[in-house]
């Protein structure tokens, strides 16, 4: 049955939820909240991805996720550590989280693929281009479908030779990064030819541009339905900003499938 992986960011300025769990505290409580709802893994990150958003310290990075990663952890949470630097990866597992989803496959931080192989926790590979800066320019394909996955498959050859065990690898066709609105669709059209790879496959589509509305929070409707076509696909697992909602769906696709 596809899971439910909770976005918790702990950020100013995500395209979604910026500043809502800057706090620790009520990160924490939101992470708490979610788990409680029937989110399998919560994704804790403290740098926003948006197109057209800067890069945070490594500093400030740590200061915002590692108090939350601790105390969800702490509190039997099965965490994960949404970055693309490796020092902040390392210290998010010490801190308790077991896995690390790395939205630029390893491509930001030469040493993130040797260091999730030493660590020997689960790795989340999502095709990326380049930093959120530059993303929109970067979305020309000559055929997306192709093309995504070639990309994707020289970014988990990388991540194999580096050590990182084929069994804790997940891939990710990285949805609105380096993509339009087309070609978002067009990859999930095409979404059976990323199985081909051999890996379980994360998406992460929830409240993206892509699905219409001016606002992020008029896209949630939007986000469960496409959540329920991804179960019915029988798809790893989805990434979502709220949980409840989303665990229905799957548990309605999996009494009728």
């Amino acid at each position: 049955m596809t899971l439910v992986m909770g976005i918790l960011n702990v950020t100013p300025d995500s395209f979604s939820d910026g500043g809502e769990f800057l706090e620790p505290q009520k990160a924490i409580a939101r992470g708490l909240e979610m788990f409680e709802e029937g989110a399998t893994i919560i994704d804790v990150g403290g740098e926003s991805t948006k197109p057209g958003a800067e890069r945070v310290t490594l500093e400030e990075e740590l200061t915002r996720v590692i108090p939350v990663v601790h105390a969800l952890a702490k509190a039997g949470v099965k965490v994960s550590v949404d970055t693309m630097r490796a020092e902040t990866a390392a210290m998010a597992v010490a801190a308790g989280a077991s896995i690390i989803n790395d939205v630029s496959g390893g491509l930001a931080d030469p040493a993130m693929h040797a260091t999730a192989a030493a660590l020997k926790v689960q790795y989340i590979c999502m095709h990326w281009r380049g930093q959120s800066k530059d993303m929109d320019s970067l979305a020309v394909y000559e055929n997306v479908v192709t093309d995504v996955i070639n990309e994707l498959t020289k970014q988990v050859a990388s991540a194999l030779l580096a050590g990182i065990e084929p069994t804790k690898l997940v891939v990710d066709p990285g949805l609105g990064f380096a993509k339009n609105a087309e070609q978002n669709w067009e990859l999930l059209r095409n979404i059976d030819k990323f199985k081909e790879l051999g890996f379980p496959i994360l998406v992460g589509g929830s409240r993206k541009r892509f699905l219409g509305g001016e606002n992020p929070s008029e896209r949630e409707s939007s986000s469960i339905a496409l959540t329920t076509w991804l179960a019915t696909k029988h798809i790893w697992g989805v990434r979502t900003h709220t949980v409840k909602p989303h665990v229905d769906a799957i548990k309605v696709v999996g009494q009728v499938l």
